[in-house]
């Protein structure tokens, strides 16, 4: 029986949900962000807590048959180590049968970056081996509760960011001393807590789970035979060996003796280990937005490779850039899905594809965002190349926050839906949703199965 091949739309909570502090919820280290310029509170986002089936409506408007969205920590467990939060399980649970009566397949993200403020505050994150535990605890709750109704998983979104220099953030971590020993600790311990899942959801359910990362294309920015090595070298200490944990349940040969011979301090135990190489991933899915280069003479001599794009990181001067300078690249795409499934031998899943751009809606005509069409067309036109010419099997394209959400920033600004919804950073306004002119280009795309694009 051929795969069928999902199309969707991919969210977190803290972008979509709203309700900050409704429903038993714990804050987040989101949630106490104070608003700026351009930056909004995270308390509203665009109100999906009180309004999701308004939102679910439209997605099966379109003929979506997959959503990824977030189970947020802290609204089903108290400051994240704490009692179980009926009424925030009751929420996602609503959400998931919401998903399955109109025919959505539910995929679950378990983290994405809004660590409990209590486990920010008292134990920096995900530098802890007791909050990394405490994460285990949630993720085999959820497993328990919502396995039988949501059969694909993805533990940690965009899990190679915890092997970057600007990690700290995004693990709760941002209280401790900032080293490379530091930064392969919390990179260990959520390669740990997500083997950790994997394995208990295959022991207890039928559904499956991949790993996932934010695979952005990194060229040299030379023939230079140093841009041409740290180029790789940044891919494999960013990627590369990520997907071998993933996929032979070790680190990367080069990445494990940069540790030995730079004695950095992993500490990790050998049961974690022991973890990491019992486990086993049925795909590898992945976001994709943007390409760069490496001009290795900015990079300082003796630097780790994880931070390498920190220094040497240079503009393209080849291909075209958003207003962001997100540079806009889709055969990178294709070239991203070949490498994954080549180092790994498993399907690969784009669960993440868009492009954010400042829109105002003038509350009268439509948004005429052609260059949302035109950049989506691109992406899937060189994903049905990896396809068909390259023999790369493909699960689904899911592009991100198809119904405008909070940009990661926080930015109202930054949109990147098909559907506008009708405010801005420091006015609500009435949230409106109001499809743009993408919305029914992709309707068409998804009916003819990306036949017609």
């Amino acid at each position: 029986m051929k795969q069928q091949f999902y199309w969707g739309n991919s969210t977190s909570s803290m972008q979509t949900e709203g309700g900050w502090n409704e429903g038993g919820k714990s804050l987040s280290v989101y949630d106490i962000v104070e608003p700026a310029e351009h930056r909004s509170d995270w308390h509203f986002a665009n109100d999906n807590y009180h309004s999701f089936e308004e939102d679910l409506d439209l997605m099966q408007d379109l003929g979506m048959n997959m959503y990824r969205f977030q189970v947020s920590w802290s609204r089903c467990v108290k400051d994240g180590d704490g009692a179980f939060n009926e009424e925030g399980f009751a929420f996602y649970s609503r959400l998931i049968d919401g998903l399955l009566k109109r025919n959505i397949t539910p995929m679950i993200c378990l983290y994405h970056f809004d660590m409990p403020l209590h486990l920010a505050n008292a134990y920096n994150g995900f530098l802890s081996k007791k909050v990394t535990e405490d994460f285990i605890r949630f993720g085999k709750e959820v497993v328990n509760r919502f396995s039988d109704r949501v059969k694909y998983w993805v533990t940690f979104n965009e899990q190679n960011l915890y092997h970057n220099p600007y990690v700290y953030k995004i693990a709760g971590a941002e209280n401790c001393e900032k080293n490379v020993d530091t930064l392969y600790q919390i990179a260990h311990n959520v390669m740990y807590a997500h083997c950790a899942i994997c394995n208990y959801v295959h022991k207890v359910s039928d559904a499956k789970i991949g790993g996932m990362l934010a695979y952005s294309e990194v060229y040299p920015a030379t023939c230079q035979p140093m841009d041409v090595l740290y180029a790789r070298k940044h891919d494999e200490f960013m990627n590369l060996t990520l997907l071998d944990a993933f996929s032979k349940g070790h680190y990367s040969t080069e990445m494990m003796q940069y540790v030995h011979n730079h004695k950095v301090d992993m500490q990790a135990t050998q049961q974690e280990l022991d973890t990491i190489a019992s486990h086993t991933e049925d795909y590898i899915a992945f976001s994709y937005y943007n390409s760069t280069t490496i001009n290795a003479s900015k990079v300082p001599p003796n630097t780790c490779p994880n931070y390498y794009l920190m220094y040497g990181g240079q503009e393209n001067p080849y291909i075209d850039k958003t207003e962001w300078n997100w540079q806009i690249d889709p055969l990178g795409f294709r070239d991203v899905l070949n490498k994954i499934y080549k180092r790994t031998n498993l399907p690969v899943f784009p669960i993440e594809n868009g492009i954010g751009v400042q829109e105002e809606w003038d509350g009268i005509h439509q948004i005429q965002d052609d260059y949302r069409i035109q950049y989506h067309k691109q992406h899937i036109q060189q994903m049905l190349n990896a396809m068909h010419e390259d023999g790369v099997p493909i699960l689904g394209y899911l592009g991100w926050g198809l119904i405008d959400i909070l940009s990661s920033q926080g930015d109202m600004r930054k949109r990147y839906g098909v559907v506008y919804v009708n405010r801005t950073n420091h006015d609500l306004k009435d949230m409106k949703r109001v499809p743009k002119k993408s919305y029914a280009w992709l309707k068409h795309v998804i009916a003819t199965n990306g036949k017609e694009l």
